[in-house]
Parts: C-alpha cells; sequence; structure tokens
C-alpha cells in the first residue's frame, strides 16, 4: 500500500481483496451487508460469492490513498486499475466497523 495507516479490519479487506474470497469473509462480522453496483449483499456466504465473482471476472488491484472519518463510518478511497470498464477508477468504500470486524460496506463512485 502506501504510508495511509488503516484500521485492521479494512486492511485485512484491501490486503485480501482480489486473491481471497475466503479471506475477505473473514473481515466481516457474521451478518454485514455489502453494497456494491446497485446490489446488496447479505452474511458471509453472500459476500464470499460477491467476492469471488468480481474475482473470476475482472483482475484488478485496488491502492487506497485517504481515509476520513464520517458519521460513525471509515471512508477509504482508493484507485482501481484493471480489466474492466472505465478503470481506472477512484472509488469510496464506506465502512462501518463493529468489535474489530466490518459490519457494513457500501463502494460507490
Amino acid at each position: 500500500m502506501n504510508d495511509l495507516t488503516l484500521p485492521e479490519p479494512i486492511a485485512a479487506y484491501f490486503a485480501a481483496d482480489t486473491q481471497n474470497p475466503e479471506a475477505v469473509a473473514r473481515c466481516f462480522a457474521a451478518q454485514a451487508v455489502v453494497k456494491d453496483e446497485g446490489h446488496t449483499h447479505i452474511g458471509l456466504d453472500a459476500i464470499k460469492a460477491w467476492k469471488a465473482a468480481a474475482s473470476a471476472q475482472y483482475t484488478y488491484t485496488t491502492q487506497p490513498f485517504t481515509l476520513e472519518r464520517e458519521a460513525g463510518s471509515q471512508v477509504v478511497q482508493a484507485h482501481v486499475t484493471g480489466n474492466f470498464p472505465g478503470s481506472p477508477v477512484d472509488l469510496r468504500y464506506r465502512f462501518r466497523l463493529e468489535r474489530g470486524l466490518i459490519a457494513s460496506l457500501e463502494i460507490t463512485a
């Protein structure tokens, strides 16, 4: 990554992001919610399936570059480059953490 210091579950999410859906799922609470590309994924099985599908369809790298705190959430901006339409793009990842795990994640452009 870079000199950006991220909370542990967020750092673990980005470290596992493109390589291992199981490792990504371990960053989340059991009933976590992910919102991405107009779809909502609830629970660890749905989150694993979401990440596996994205990883199978596209190859990409994610480089977080800012972290802000907004209304109980941690918002990370990241530069994403890969073989997907519109690449490269900067995305916003809005994380809500609970008990050392990700309770929710919303990804927006």
